[in-house]
């Protein structure tokens, strides 16, 4: 199922708005850089260790968290886990980018209940994280910021990674033998050819893949993405209801419809658009199909509606693939 190009892998650890419902949790999601075991977290409403257990997921290998807003279904879980990757004998560094009160919260929380994690939490306030934060290698993250009963955040989450490509039409035409010449000059080598050095430098020509994926914390105006998105593949937001229930309900949770969503991912041009966050009155079939149809009336791109566990990869060319369980 693995294809060498991927460069990012999702995984939905829970896909239900304000509280858990028998099928799905409350909000969490796994994006991992395919390239190796390093993986982020976007939020880790109550439970989300256990999910994370049941999807396989490493804590060893988080290396970040990131928290959209202080409401509890988005954040509930997150000392517990902090507590279980410690329990784990994790010693290296962990990065959170967070409200400032989700750091208080934490700090207070390990006081009162004699938590002593054995590894360091480097906390990076949400609204200093509008610059990009380098967090490994390869992965970058960076806020911006919606609308919400609360402050509330978007991220995008940037995989780049640098390949060293051998020229070797040039190599050809100069009658370079393949084999350890090749070789030395792709490690970076120089080498003696007919008497003259040749310089690895070059025949060897870098190319950057790079994917970007936006993930939305609770949002009533997804224009406020307008610029983000404009070099974004994929989008993931809440949609919590339907127009016609979101109508209904009116503006006081402050939540975005599918209709909301479409229109503002057909008006960008986005090609990949995936949807969760629902309200426990559309997790049913009937539900999910009156979320779907609402999204096609609006939008032509490539969508689909999450549900825990539901997997996918992102590929440099833009290529959303969802990977069907064996």
């Amino acid at each position: 199922m693995k294809n060498s190009n991927n460069m990012l892998h999702f995984t939905f650890l829970g896909t239900s708005s304000g509280v858990p419902t028998l099928t799905r949790n409350v909000s969490g999601l796994a994006i991992r850089n395919s390239k190796n075991k390093d993986w982020i977290l976007v939020d880790a409403g109550e439970g989300t260790q256990h999910r994370i257990q049941q999807a396989k997921l490493a804590l060893q290998s988080l290396v970040a968290i990131c928290i959209t807003h202080v409401h509890g279904d988005h954040c509930y879980g997150l000392v517990g886990l902090l507590a279980s990757a410690g329990m784990n004998a994790r010693t290296a560094p962990l990065t959170i980018i967070a409200p400032k009160q989700i750091q208080q919260w934490i700090e207070v929380t390990a006081q009162l209940t004699d938590l002593h994690l054995p590894y360091p939490l480097n906390f990076i306030d949400v609204n200093e994280a509008a610059q990009i934060q380098q967090i490994t290698d390869e992965l970058s993250i960076q806020a911006h910021p919606l609308s919400h009963r609360v402050p509330s955040f978007a991220f995008s989450i940037i995989a780049q990674n640098t390949q060293k490509k051998l020229d070797t039409q040039a190599l050809i035409q100069l009658g370079i033998p393949k084999g350890k010449a090749w070789g030395d000059l792709q490690q970076g080598q120089n080498i003696q050819f007919n008497g003259e050095t040749l310089k690895a430098t070059d025949f060897i020509q870098l190319q950057t893949k790079r994917v970007h994926t936006i993930v939305g914390g609770d949002n009533n105006r997804p224009e406020l993405l307008a610029q983000a998105c404009q070099d974004a593949q994929l989008l993931i937001h809440e949609s919590t209801y339907t127009q016609a229930i979101l109508d209904k309900v009116g503006s006081g949770p402050m939540h975005s419809s599918a209709k909301m969503v479409a229109e503002f991912a057909q008006h960008q041009n986005l090609s990949n658009l995936i949807l969760t966050h629902f309200s426990p009155r559309h997790q049913d079939n009937t539900g999910q199909q009156a979320i779907a149809e609402e999204v096609k009336t609006f939008y032509t791109g490539n969508f689909y509606l999450a549900h825990d566990f539901d997997q996918f990869s992102l590929d440099e060319t833009g290529q959303l693939t969802k990977i069907e369980k064996y």
